[in-house]
């Protein structure tokens, strides 16, 4: 059985080189790679059949890194993060550092990973990572590794060797819509 730190190790070293990977997050199994890498994000896509206007979810590992990625987080965005109860998702108004196809639009959707794997993943490669459900577009979300089709598998070029037998039931995450007025709007509950 392959350690805790080990599969770190191996999935940044598949997210440096380009590729995308499969892998357990917060919410539900998703696809990634390195936010920053238009290829590797152009691979996603194609991974999932992903329509190109449909923006990528980015994780961090820590709230201190939002203004990284976001030319204006709104003061209500660290209170929201706090208090949030489940994962939460923010859409906010630009992005920025990111690779350009993130997203269909100047917008960018952040979550503030809890997950101590994810979370160890994005700290050591120093950069985000993109999260769509590892499923085929318009296909239901797999929720446990057990529920992801051997196709898309099969579409990634590494799969995370540790969370396979978990058989919890996580939800997606909240999506919010920030505004620079400090109000939101609930985009998925």
């Amino acid at each position: 059985m392959i350690s805790f730190e080990e599969e770190v190790q191996r999935t940044v070293s598949f997210l440096k080189a380009g590729k995308t990977i499969l892998y357990p997050t917060d919410t539900i199994w998703g696809v990634g790679c390195d936010a920053t890498n238009s290829r590797a994000c152009d691979k996603v896509y194609a991974a999932k059949k992903r329509p190109k206007n449909k923006s990528l979810i980015i994780l961090v590992d820590t709230a201190d890194r939002l203004n990284d990625y976001v030319v204006n987080v709104p003061a209500i965005a660290y209170d929201l993060i706090k208090a949030a109860k489940k994962p939460l998702s923010i859409i906010y108004a630009e992005g920025k550092n990111l690779a350009r196809n993130v997203s269909a639009d100047k917008s960018v959707c952040i979550r503030v990973v809890n997950h101590d794997f994810c979370k160890e993943v994005i700290r050591q490669l120093g950069k985000p990572i993109t999260s769509t459900s590892a499923n085929l577009s318009g296909q239901p979300s797999a929720v446990t590794y057990s529920d992801i089709t051997e196709e898309m598998k099969q579409s990634v070029d590494y799969t995370v060797q540790l969370y396979h037998d978990v058989l919890e039931r996580p939800q997606s995450s909240t999506i919010i819509r920030l505004f620079e007025d400090n109000t939101f709007e609930i985009v998925r509950q």
